[in-house]
């Protein structure tokens, strides 16, 4: 039997063979490699593999480790976390829950925003949702709100830390993309390739993110004026009134003053990424310290939390370079060259089934599996159709933003039903999300339709 046909068909049993484990819930980073070793070896018995090609992964492993553009995620992991440890957030929903509370669903858009703010000063998904569903969801129960809308504004607010800059999942994407787009350049004969870059892909998703945001808030009116009982006004006494001046600017002020830091001096090109990052883990330590929140205890849990996260992440990114490796050699990048090229709709049509599958995928995978797994396959027969790699990514990212809501398996969802009340039942939470997984396709189809929502930006401040 031809070797490159055995190749071709163990790379594929090898994919779905890897996502058979993945849902038995074996340990992700030890089963993209081990089950890629294991077809390694088969493929090598049948010819179809060559072990030396192994030799590739040392400099491998060494490039991410000196890759000084990963430094960035740890740095806004710590940030996250020491602004979780703060309070900033519980302030946060306090004060905007004052500042919209008088209005018709006006605790659901203070919920929006601030899920806005904390996407774009933490960008860690589970500690926005777990926050907000302790300290909001009772709130938005007393006062009278639909369990369904209430869950489900949460959890979709919750996810906008995968889409709003600084974002860990863009980090990694840019890296990958720039990696990518520069060897698909180089095998058009373009030896002088534009560079893409994480401050291109933050660039990009700066608008999406405010689209989507518009989107819920949008939803949240709509709720208002149709069906005023799932989402009635708050009341605020009057003392609380006379200090929401005072609320605004010890509690807005300093978080906003982060944002534009962190996200100021990368789009206006003053710092990278990492550097930015390192202003914002300083300046989250400087925002526990005069909230008195930095003590050895706080710190303490901040660093381990930041080294349990960022560990995790580069694990699964050392087991997925195997998998990539190893599908590579056998052939399996050609197949898939091959299958999307011969899609109807041509290009469209190529996107829509990559877009489909990442969708799919994540209602059993996580999102760093599935970008570690399906971005290195398919990215590069996407740029060879001439997408934009900036538009790629950040379409991604919306659609990865979607699996962290999609029932059955959604890790927001599960992150809420964790510290839900007993009265809210999981099937109330399902059917709260699926108004915001319809928003989040109607995101996309937005992007498909207009891309300059994504390019128009990264062109205006880098030319690209």
């Amino acid at each position: 039997m031809d070797p490159v046909l055995i190749g071709e068909v163990l790379s594929v049993v090898m994919f779905f063979g890897i996502i058979a484990v993945l849902m038995l819930g074996y340990p992700v980073a030890f089963s993209l490699a081990g089950v890629s070793l294991f077809f390694a070896g088969i493929g090598w018995l049948l010819g179809a593999f060559d072990p030396s090609n192994f030799n590739s992964l040392a400099s491998r492993y060494v490039g991410v480790m000196l890759n000084e553009v990963l430094v960035a995620v740890p740095l806004f992991i710590f940030m996250g976390m020491m602004l979780e440890r703060s309070g900033i957030a519980e302030k946060l929903l306090i004060t905007m829950g004052r500042i919209f509370g008088t209005l018709r669903g006006g605790l659901g858009l203070s919920v929006i925003v601030v899920g806005a703010l904390l996407a774009a000063s933490t960008g860690i998904v589970g500690a926005t949702v777990v926050t907000m569903g302790l300290l909001s969801l009772p709130a938005m129960l007393r006062a009278g709100y639909d369990p369904r809308l209430a869950t489900g504004v949460i959890c979709a607010s919750g996810t906008l830390g995968q889409i709003i800059p600084p974002s860990t999942v863009l980090i990694f994407m840019g890296d990958m993309l720039s990696g990518i787009n520069s060897q698909v350049q180089m095998s058009m004969g373009n030896f002088a390739p534009k560079t893409v870059s994480v401050g291109d892909l933050f660039a990009g998703a700066f608008f999406p993110g405010l689209l989507l945001v518009g989107l819920y808030m949008t939803w949240m009116i709509i709720k208002s004026i149709k069906d005023p009982q799932s989402c009635p006004a708050l009341e605020v006494t009057a003392e609380e009134k006379a200090n929401l001046g005072r609320d605004i600017l010890t509690s807005l002020v300093p978080p906003l003053l982060l944002i534009m830091a962190v996200l100021g001096s990368i789009l206006g090109g003053i710092a990278t990424p990492t550097e930015s990052a390192s202003v914002g883990a300083v300046g989250a330590l400087l925002l526990a310290a005069i909230k008195r929140k930095l003590t050895l205890k706080n710190l303490r849990e901040g660093m381990l939390a930041t080294a349990n996260t960022t560990t995790m992440v580069f694990v699964i990114l050392l087991g997925a370079s195997v998998f990539s490796l190893v599908f590579r050699m056998m052939g399996g990048d050609e197949l898939v060259s091959d299958f999307l090229n011969s899609l109807p709709g041509g290009t469209l049509g190529a996107i829509l089934f990559v877009m489909l599958l990442m969708f799919v995928l994540g209602f059993i995978l996580d999102t760093f599996e599935i970008i570690f797994i399906v971005l290195p396959i398919t990215a590069p027969v996407l740029l060879m159709m001439d997408v934009d790699p900036i538009w790629l990514g950040v379409m991604v990212a919306v659609n990865l933003q979607t699996s962290f809501l999609t029932p059955p398996f959604g890790f927001s969802l599960f992150y809420l039903r964790g510290v839900a009340p007993s009265e809210v039942s999981t099937r109330m939470i399902y059917e709260g999300a699926l108004p915001f997984v319809a928003l989040q396709i109607l995101a996309m189809a937005l992007l498909i339709i207009f891309p300059e929502i994504v390019t128009w930006l990264p062109n205006k401040l880098y030319g690209n």
